[in-house]
């Protein structure tokens, strides 16, 4: 019923969950459908002889004289298992979980799965001197809660953190760019800007933040993607952002679009996502302006229009308005020896592919 599979999705602009529930329960009562005792005991049946099994278990320590009739319970089990799993009619369409448990790492050749609000992940808050804290938060963790963490780390009493010189936590990009945060924001782990790091402060220190050395020093371009092939730099592209569209469920856009701010702790997945599509403009842009010689930044120029090809090809549009848009950057138009050294064929393919953004 595609009309209640809607309403279900968009509840939440309309009724409290609660309240949905009620009106579910009303509306599709569980003693009005037929059968429903029979269907039950068919479900719990196969339970039994695991549930025998595992008692069985734990007292195989103290009657050993039951090895025999252990075996032949696992080998039940086992059968038991293998029907069930047999009979089960395969789904029309794949279900995934909204929310999974993700542990998240660096690597991105593990497979990706949804975060959660509850998930915890490690972040490092810096301070003024540039030295920093790492803590343990809640990924849907408030601003006090996260300031709370960071001033058990540095020690601080409860007296001093109510007084002016309390802290307070400020995102700061490389290019400068500083915003305090307030208190009662949630989510802000997954909403930094690129080179963007926390700091936390006192009120007296806000003005003399800097961004990180390491953000301001110019590093030398990948070397990587000149040696790598287009297509497989475009489908290693396509293959990541798969697994991280895999992760959002269609509530993250209902609420995404109806509660901005207040649904940000349930949008996280998308969130990373529209993230990801900034990092690879910037990546693009970094890339291109860091190579040292014309016929370098040419012949990378020509490589990432035909690497937005094949990830159109792909259908990773994500990739593909990415790396189009990042070719769009101001910095990169300015490049007129570059352009003019392009070849006229990728020069008409990336001209089709702007009118596309």
């Amino acid at each position: 019923d595609l009309l209640l599979d809607d309403i279900v999705l968009t509840h939440s602009l309309f009724l409290p969950t609660e309240r949905f529930l009620q009106q579910l329960h009303q509306q599709y009562p569980w003693g009005a459908r037929g059968g429903s005792r029979q269907a039950l005991g068919c479900h719990e049946a196969p339970l039994a002889p695991q549930e025998l099994y595992l008692l069985i278990m734990k007292d195989t320590s103290l009657y050993h004289d039951l090895e025999d009739e252990i075996l032949k319970l696992h080998q039940l089990v086992e059968t038991v298992e293998l029907k069930v799993a047999d009979e089960t009619p395969p789904p029309n369409k794949q279900v995934k979980p909204l929310f999974r448990h993700f542990r998240r790492i660096d690597s991105c050749l593990q497979t990706r799965v949804a975060f959660r609000g509850s998930d915890e992940i490690f972040c490092r808050v810096y301070m003024p001197d540039h030295s920093y804290v790492t803590i343990r938060s809640r990924l849907s963790a408030s601003v006090q809660d996260i300031l709370a963490s960071v001033t058990e780390k540095l020690q601080y009493s409860e007296e001093q953190s109510t007084r002016e010189d309390a802290l307070i936590l400020v995102t700061m990009a490389s290019s400068g760019e500083k915003a305090v945060l307030q208190p009662s924001e949630e989510c802000v782990f997954t909403t930094l800007g690129i080179n963007s790091h926390l700091f936390a402060c006192t009120r007296d220190t806000f003005d003399s933040l800097v961004p990180l050395p390491e953000e301001i020093q110019v590093v030398p371009g990948d070397t990587e993607i000149h040696r790598a092939e287009p297509e497989e730099i475009a489908n290693h592209l396509t293959a990541f952002h798969w697994e991280l569209f895999r992760c959002i469920h269609e509530l993250e856009f209902v609420d995404y679009v109806f509660h901005g701010e207040r649904g940000r702790r349930e949008t996280a997945n998308l969130e990373l996502l529209l993230q990801r599509c900034s990092e690879v403009q910037h990546w693009v842009g970094t890339e291109l302006l860091l190579c040292e010689s014309l016929g370098k930044r040419a012949h990378l120029l020509k490589k990432l229009i035909k690497i937005a090809a094949i990830c159109k090809q792909n259908q990773d549009m994500l990739s593909f308005y990415a790396i189009i848009i990042g070719l769009n950057n101001a910095a990169i138009s300015r490049l007129r020896l570059t352009w003019e050294k392009l070849p006229g064929k990728f020069k008409n393919l990336f001209r089709k592919f702007e009118n596309l953004t």
